[in-house]
């Protein structure tokens, strides 16, 4: 769907450089994070697709096309700092913007319809947005993101300003949006938004990306060959053996079940034959780091 190439852009004269020499794929059908810190280069690289601003090196394909301002129209973009006029009725809004997105006011409003009902909001269409609450007209401004059927969904914290029910209620629509074909990059600070949604990731710091791939594999690469175990039944003496024998430090008991950790786990085999002698093992699970560990790992060793 989207291919960039070497997106170079800087500030103040060159003297500040919001992006190097930056470069990912995002595959058609696909949900992509766009993490880092703030300040990384994230929203520059979105204002650029956008074309909000321009690149000073480097080339952006959509659908292997180079960007140009036909392509506005199949991009639907929720920036973080919203854009809704707040003493204009919601109704008058999405007709509004539909229209400059190129849609005939009959179908923006039959398709308003859908999405009206879609996210319990059927009673909003005359209301001005100052009268709703921020996770409200959040939802709004979804419904103006959404509504002529881009195909490449462009989402900055879509979640923020939302309680846990709205915020699940969006991510539903999201993943039933990428379900019926469309495309989505998705810049949030919510690792487990990541975790949960994305097939891909990549990570930005310091104007460059240090982390690119699906998030199966990234999360995969941070591994420590940690394993936690569970066992019950153990038998002490023998519990004693193994401790010594595998460095077993500070293992806690409760509820009759002893939990703790093994650390480079070289024979996998070996230990759970060990294992077996010492009690009944109710668990035994190599530790995969979050997306949220993965971030500050790579985030601090880019430092």
């Amino acid at each position: 769907m989207l291919q960039a190439s070497n997106i170079t852009k800087t500030y103040n004269a060159g003297k500040k450089t919001a992006l190097d020499d930056f470069s990912i794929n995002v595959p058609t059908g696909s949900i992509y994070g766009l993490l880092g810190p703030n300040g990384a280069g994230k929203t520059s690289f979105i204002r650029i697709i956008n074309q909000i601003t321009q690149a000073d090196r480097g080339e952006i394909l959509i659908k292997g096309e180079k960007l140009n301002p036909d392509h506005i129209r199949d991009i639907g973009y929720m920036p973080e700092e919203r854009g809704l006029y707040k003493n204009m009725n919601v109704g008058d809004q999405i007709l509004y913007f539909a229209e400059l997105k190129g849609m005939k006011r009959s179908d923006a409003l039959a398709e308003a319809k859908i999405w009206f009902e879609k996210l319990h909001i059927d009673q909003w269409w005359k209301k001005k947005l100052s009268e709703l609450s921020k996770g409200m007209a959040q939802k709004i401004q979804f419904v103006v993101t959404v509504l002529h059927k881009p195909s490449l969904l462009i989402l900055d914290e879509p979640f923020s300003g939302f309680d846990p029910v709205n915020a699940n209620l969006i991510k539903d629509q999201i993943l039933e949006l990428k379900e019926n074909g469309t495309t989505i990059i998705l810049s949030t600070h919510r690792m487990e938004s990541v975790e949960q949604m994305c097939d891909y990731v990549a990570l930005i710091d310091n104007a460059k990306k240090i982390i690119d791939g699906r998030v199966f594999d990234v999360r995969e690469q941070y591994k420590k060959n940690i394993f936690g175990v569970t066992l019950s039944e153990v038998d002490e003496a023998k519990f004693d053996l193994f401790k010594s024998k595998y460095e077993i430090f500070n293992p806690v008991t409760a509820n009759n079940l002893v939990s703790f950790d093994l650390f480079h786990t070289s024979n996998q085999n070996e230990i759970i034959t060990d294992l077996i002698s010492v009690g009944k093992v109710r668990s035994f699970d190599e530790k995969i780091p979050s997306m949220n560990e993965v971030f500050i790992n790579a985030v601090g060793n880019h430092i």
